[in-house]
């Protein structure tokens, strides 16, 4: 009769720990959901696929969950799931369709005055322009960069030094110079604006 008792006893605390770290995962889920949307967004080019990219996102967070390891930041842990399923999403959509629909920049919410609304969008269709010649590797960096993490942060989520990190960066900002400059011109001479 004690071993049953003990077997209850050890399902019980299974069941409460497992209780547990489902309640930490959603927690730490919800504070940074952020994270979730800004890769979906930025590796998604159909609309349609956006929630999918999100969901695949949260259930391969979860299922990475009992490798999470405390002592580093659930942020940098979840980027880098992120951008992996992400890219794996993005390189599969490439593969089946070969075409490129351009991304719904409806989702991006701007507060701003109607005359900058114009000038706004002109400099967001730009940067995702030039943002969509980079490759994948590139493309996770700026996304990081973009959204301020330390270089600290951005070497651990992509597995590089921080030295690293500040080079690319560095010679990213030299190719979007430099892209944002060729299609301005082009835009000039082909009376776009």
């Amino acid at each position: 009769m004690k071993a049953g008792l003990i077997h209850v006893r050890a399902e019980q605390l299974e069941n409460t720990s497992r209780a547990t770290r489902e309640d930490r995962f959603l927690v730490l889920l919800e504070e940074h959901r952020k994270i979730l949307f800004k890769v979906a967004n930025l590796y998604c080019r159909n609309p349609a696929d956006f929630g999918d990219v999100v969901q695949e996102i949260a259930l391969q967070a979860w299922r990475s969950f009992d490798h999470f390891d405390e002592s580093r930041r659930f942020s940098t842990w979840l980027y880098r799931i992120a951008l992996n399923v992400a890219i794996s999403f993005y390189r599969s959509e490439t593969r089946q369709s070969r075409t490129m629909v351009p991304a719904d920049e409806s989702t991006i919410e701007i507060a701003a005055q109607p005359a900058q609304t114009a000038e706004l969008e002109d400099q967001l269709r730009l940067l995702r322009e030039i943002i969509d010649r980079l490759s994948d590797f590139d493309t996770a960096l700026i996304l990081l960069y973009l959204d301020e993490n330390p270089y600290d942060v951005i070497a651990e989520v992509l597995g590089i030094s921080e030295s690293n990190v500040g080079t690319r960066i560095h010679r990213i900002k030299d190719k979007l110079q430099r892209r944002s400059v060729d299609l301005s011109r082009k835009e000039r001479c082909h009376g776009i604006r």
